[in-house]
């Protein structure tokens, strides 16, 4: 495609196309009868550097990231893509500050609602209007305040979840970093394995959810039959 052409398709202008291929950003295009022409790694390099800025990285940071990805652009867009998506597949619901406050007992109380949303399970909109990230984990809660379990308490539970689940998100990274990206590192990021290691991200995502939830309910299992079963030998002996 033409430079006219590559603007269009990345939503740029041919005024920043030329100054990134200046700086040394964007290889040089094909020339053919004096015209230059632009292919998909043209496109895939520029959909980097867009994604990289919007990320807060200078001009001269990207340079350095993306010398040396000649020919796999594309790879390391597919990749960055599927390692900064959002494991979850919620949609968010938006709620108003007086249903929130009927159904969790949230307001007037400022400092409970605080917690809230430092918790993360609503994000202020403005307006007395609330982002709710994860309506399943929002109802979940309300269940349990309806087997009478004060709200306080249920935050606790929720801020112990939290903690929990980061130590068991940084072993997944760790396990995918020391085992599948450092190795890759080491042999100097080969072209042919860019495909292996993104195949690696995608699976890492449903396999550390099942494989999470299978120890739960086995740790579950376990913690239910150890506590209820005292409390029923507790019933025993009182009859």
């Amino acid at each position: 495609m033409t430079i006219e052409a590559l603007a269009q398709r990345t939503g740029m202008t041919v005024r920043n196309i030329r100054a990134h291929q200046s700086r040394g950003l964007l290889p040089p295009p094909e020339v053919r009868a004096r015209t230059g022409y632009y292919g998909p790694e043209h496109v895939a390099r520029l959909e980097l550097i867009s994604e990289m800025q919007a990320d807060g990285f200078n001009l001269n940071s990207i340079k350095r990231l993306v010398d040396g990805v000649d020919g796999v652009a594309g790879e390391v867009l597919g990749l960055r893509r599927e390692l900064l998506a959002p494991f979850e597949t919620e949609r968010p619901e938006v709620i108003e500050l007086a249903e929130l406050s009927e159904r969790f007992g949230l307001a007037p109380d400022a400092k409970r609602l605080a917690r809230v949303e430092r918790l993360g399970l609503i994000v202020d909109l403005g307006g007395g209007r609330y982002e709710v990230p994860s309506p399943s984990i929002l109802r979940a809660g309300e269940e349990v305040l309806r087997l009478g379990v004060p709200v306080e308490t249920v935050l606790d539970v929720v801020e112990r979840l939290g903690r929990h689940s980061e130590g068991v998100a940084s072993a997944f990274v760790k396990l995918f970093l020391e085992h599948v990206w450092k190795p890759f590192e080491r042999d100097g990021y080969p072209e042919e394995r860019w495909g292996e290691v993104r195949t690696a991200v995608e699976r890492l995502r449903p396999l550390a959810s099942e494989a999470l939830l299978a120890v739960f309910q086995q740790t579950m299992t376990r913690a239910v039959e150890r506590e209820f079963g005292e409390q029923l030998r507790r019933v025993r002996r009182n009859k």
